[in-house]
């Protein structure tokens, strides 16, 4: 019998745990133990991006790093941009408004790692958006809108008042998040 392992960790502001084997992949942990579907899973490589959730608010590949490894690490997935309230997020509705979308399916991974460019870089210029861009792919947009939809996110942000980019909602919440209740997965 394989190995396992309790895995507890924050994952959109809410503590969560799981008995996972050894080897699971961060992105199997979200998708399949904890329900959270929105980490789309491409490559399996690291190479497409759509995997790219923020852990301790950096963006990761969960499709290359094993579960285990994020243990007692906050993880912010899609479903966690947006407010608590269920109010998008700057970028979410960047998006949104410039049509940074077709298909869909890489636009977690996107929606992810534009987060934590406008963290780091509140008003990219066109150069820092093309490279804060670079590592996920997208088969249908062409790219343009995203761009315009990175440039869009910067104005709103900058409108709000926010500094350092749209927070995830463990961030926002300083202590935790809006439940405290422990939320374990068995694994099926």
């Amino acid at each position: 019998m394989a190995e396992s392992f309790e895995v507890a960790l924050t994952v959109n502001g809410t503590h969560r745990a799981a008995r996972v084997p050894a080897r699971r992949l961060l992105s199997d942990l979200l998708r399949h133990d904890l329900g959270l579907t929105g980490t789309h899973v491409g490559c399996e490589h690291g190479v497409c991006g759509c995997c790219t959730v923020l852990l301790d608010g950096d963006p990761v590949r969960s499709c290359l790093m094993l579960a285990v490894t994020a243990a007692g690490h906050e993880v912010t997935t899609v479903e966690g941009l947006a407010e608590p309230d269920g109010t998008p997020s700057p970028v979410q509705r960047a998006f949104r408004e410039c049509h940074g979308l077709q298909c869909g399916f890489c636009t977690p991974g996107f929606l992810c790692t534009v987060t934590a460019l406008l963290r780091e870089t509140p008003r990219p210029t066109e150069d820092q958006v093309l490279e804060g861009i670079s590592g996920n792919l997208c088969r249908c947009t062409g790219y343009q809108n995203i761009v315009k939809s990175v440039h869009r996110a910067a104005d709103l942000l900058s409108e709000s008042g926010v500094t350092g980019g749209s927070s995830p909602r463990n961030e926002r919440s300083g202590s935790g998040g809006s439940s405290s209740r422990d939320e374990t997965a068995e694994e099926s």
